[in-house]
């Protein structure tokens, strides 16, 4: 009755053998051969039908020729991964018997291996709309991730030459950045794995990930974020408070708390930085594990990687404006040893420098040098001071070179990179004066008269006009606290000329135009994705917002002309709105610095008054 009752095993066979199959077709009889191609592809084949075709091709590789290319195709669409044990082992002694006999199949190989990079779709219609997307419940997935990765070593181990052809395939299978959050990361976690045992290919990866983060990052500016949170933070407030309303029994209110808030804590509200916050996770991660051995920093390990991270660095993040998360990897990897901070700073002080490089590279270099030595916990003062005097240095021979010749005047297209410069150690100065001037007040404040700022101030290429307002202000006021020299009278001044730069327009003739000169922004302004920034946070210099009795110590100097509203309006950090600060028009200095240098830790856009 069990036999009867029970469901016939496929293992029946037509055709004979495999090789004579294949002979009677290169002889033109294709009856039998078409059979076997719909024995392949019956979608209810069965493990031991599998295993017994397999071990006949695995004898029969020779045969597999170009001209057999449909044959194999559908070999490589066998349901294999998900089959037992004993399939997955004989399905990858066939791999590699195929590749090292007929190297002609390798790319359909490799593109079969990486399109199981990715979880499996499945098929979901709503509305007469497929809006299908990844499987993400499969238990055995990771089980499956790791069978592909032994399916590629396999390969590679019988073709040398995988790695050139694997990384065309590898660009191509990338999954669109719109694709759900699981798809994205299982793919970015998979190619971080393929480095580990193909190193070759390892730059052309991190370059590849950070293209594709870049892309992400540049489409999420951070105003963005931080309106998707503040709107995602009201919703939950109403829904709460409606809630509580409606429910005040202790029990709803803590099975609420457990399931509804806990999780939206970790997610971004913004879809684009929820992928970009979960793929940056995954990429420190990588950092780590690759920079450490048993919990300890393996030195050599961690320069390779550096100088990987370096060079993708230069081609990729630095010619890009304005992106606020991916250049992160950068800063976290220099945590690791000081060594690597140094060389990332003397790296970039190189790019400032190099009259050769275009000058919007050496401007963004210098913005890098002034947010690294700002915002990196880890740089000790020591360091920080050797910077300045780098910087200072440079400063004060640009100056020589040009303050008495034909182009000493203010103009960004000639000076880009001296402002730059300019802004980077203002910026650095703010952030660092307390521990520059900590523990021996006198020799701290007999370092900084030694980079006479006044000369910097008081030349023709007037800096305080170019640089973003909200920097000049601090900087003005630190250093009149401490009587390094007075800003407030070209500051004035250049309030009154209603910060002109002059460019040649397309008839040729002169306009005014009131732009951010600079268009400069902090690259390592304060880190906001939920979960990686807890990596981050450690190691970051959050601003610290000034109380009303360092803003009226930073005041002491001067003790003239100061009204009592100006006071007012400056001890609460605001611009007082009177006749005495220009207003600048839209799209200019606060359209653009709006963003960087406004948010949550770090400096408020602060208006010091000046003594009249």
């Amino acid at each position: 009755d069990e036999f009867i009752s029970s469901p016939p095993r496929k293992t029946v066979r037509f055709g004979g053998t495999l090789t004579e199959i294949l002979l009677k077709y290169e002889k033109g009889d294709t009856t039998d051969f078409e059979l076997l191609k719909h024995q392949l592809s019956d979608p209810d084949i069965k493990d031991a039908q599998i295993i017994n075709w397999l071990h006949e091709f695995r004898a029969s590789v020779a045969y597999l020729t170009k001209e057999l290319e449909q044959l194999v195709n559908i070999l490589l669409k066998l349901p294999w991964l998900r089959r037992s044990r004993e399939v997955v082992e004989e399905y990858l002694g066939f791999l590699g018997n195929l590749v090292s006999a007929q190297t002609v199949h390798l790319r359909p190989c490799l593109r079969m291996i990486v399109s199981q990079f990715v979880p499996p779709r499945i098929t979901i219609r709503e509305d007469d709309v497929d809006i299908s997307d990844s499987d993400d419940d499969d238990e055995n997935i990771s089980e499956n991730f790791n069978t592909c990765h032994r399916a590629l070593q396999t390969v590679a181990r019988y073709v040398p030459s995988t790695p050139q052809f694997l990384m065309p395939i590898l660009v191509e299978f990338f999954p669109f950045i719109n694709k759900s959050e699981r798809t994205l990361e299982c793919y970015v976690h998979n190619l971080l794995r393929v480095t580990v045992y193909l190193p070759t290919l390892r730059l052309q990866i991190l370059e590849l990930i950070t293209e594709k983060l870049l892309k992400l990052d540049v489409s999420t500016p951070q105003q963005d974020i931080e309106d998707a949170e503040e709107t995602a933070n009201n919703c939950a407030s109403e829904e709460k408070s409606t809630e509580e309303g409606l429910f005040d029994m202790e029990e709803d209110e803590d099975r609420k708390g457990n399931k509804v808030v806990s999780p939206s804590i970790e997610r971004m509200a913004h879809p684009l930085a929820e992928r970009l916050d979960i793929l940056m996770t995954i990429l420190f991660s990588y950092i780590k594990d690759v920079c450490h051995l048993d919990g300890k920093l393996d030195i050599s390990n961690t320069k390779d990687l550096y100088r990987d991270l370096v060079s993708v660095f230069d081609k990729l993040i630095l010619p890009t404006h304005a992106s606020c998360h991916v250049q992160y990897f950068m800063f976290y990897i220099c945590s690791f040893k000081l060594g690597l901070a140094e060389a990332f700073l003397d790296h970039l002080w190189k790019k400032l420098q190099d009259p050769n490089n275009p000058s919007v590279i050496r401007q963004t270099a210098g913005s890098y040098i002034g947010s690294f030595l700002a915002r990196a916990k880890f740089i000790p003062i020591v360091t920080v001071k050797a910077c300045l005097d780098l910087l200072v240095n440079w400063l004060h021979k640009y100056i020589d070179n040009q303050d008495t010749g034909a182009n000493a005047y203010c103009d960004v297209a000639l000076h880009g990179p001296f402002y730059s410069t300019c802004q980077a150690v203002f910026y650095t100065l703010i952030f660092r004066h307390k521990q520059l001037l900590d523990g021996n007040l006198r020799k701290g404040l007999s370092y900084l008269q030694s980079l006479n700022f006044e000369r910097i101030v008081m030349c023709q290429l007037n800096p305080l006009k170019i640089c973003i307002p909200s920097v000049v202000n601090l900087f003005a006021a630190i250093t009149r606290k401490y009587q390094l020299v007075f800003c407030y009278t070209i500051i004035e001044r250049n309030n009154r000329q209603f910060i002109p730069v002059v460019r040649s327009g397309t008839g040729g003739d002169l306009v005014q135009t009131c732009t951010n000169p600079l268009d400069s922004f902090f690259p390592f302004d304060p880190y906001i994705l939920k979960r990686s920034k807890k990596t981050i946070d450690p190691m970051y210099q959050f601003w610290e917002e000034l109380s009303a009795e360092d803003l009226e110590n930073l005041k002491k100097p001067i003790k003239k002309g100061n009204s009592e509203d100006e006071d007012d309006d400056f001890l609460k950090g605001e611009t007082p709105q009177n006749d005495g600060v220009v207003e600048i028009a839209p799209n200019s200095y606060e359209s653009n610095t709006r963003s960087p240098v406004s948010s949550i830790g770090s400096p408020a856009d602060c208006y010091v008054p000046y003594p009249l």
